[in-house]
């Protein structure tokens, strides 16, 4: 079979028939949403018996307002449980990101000068300028030069180092 691009006609047929599936199956999802609360609702809670005198309706009033605070109360206590747990994950999650730690970029190598490293140390308020090439002493190389005479005769020379150990030893 050959692999052909679909034409944008035929891909937008297509999504459209999606979306009208998709639309149908979540209507039919809402009504069996609809059915099964009135069911849960007829099964859990059948119909006041209106019948009777007024006594009768306020005992039933006074038995539904005392249904309705004790699962206020539960509910307000099931809410606080979820607030305290909400708070203990995220305590939890900044724990983890402490413990794992921040990821650093790998450091390049940056060439400054003294008096921009101080800048960035001490911030822009301190103006502090130093030149540490004046503290350095100044040497100076000297260069010995032999004169060519002294390579002639080597007797000379050993006869020159021994008059000045005697000069030396003397002393």
């Amino acid at each position: 079979m050959s692999e052909k691009k679909m034409t944008s006609s035929r891909r937008h047929h297509l999504k459209s028939l999606i979306l009208q599936i998709a639309l149908n199956w979540i209507e039919t999802e809402k009504k069996e949403n609809v059915a099964a609360k009135e069911a849960y609702m007829a099964e859990h809670c059948p119909a006041p018996d209106l019948s009777g005198d007024q006594a009768t309706l306020m005992e039933t009033c006074k038995k539904l307002h005392a249904a309705i605070d004790k699962i206020d109360e539960e509910r307000y206590d099931i809410e606080a449980k979820v607030q305290k747990a909400d708070k203990e994950i995220e305590d939890l999650k900044i724990k983890v990101v402490d413990l794992r730690g921040v990821k650093k970029p790998a450091l390049k190598k940056v060439r400054m000068s003294a008096d921009s490293m101080l800048q960035a140390l001490l911030g822009s308020k301190h103006k502090v300028t130093m030149d540490l090439r004046s503290n350095l002493k100044q040497v100076k190389k000297e260069v010995k030069e032999e004169p060519t005479e002294a390579v002639g005769d080597w007797r000379k020379n050993i006869e020159d180092k021994a008059d000045r150990k005697k000069m030396f030893e003397s002393s």
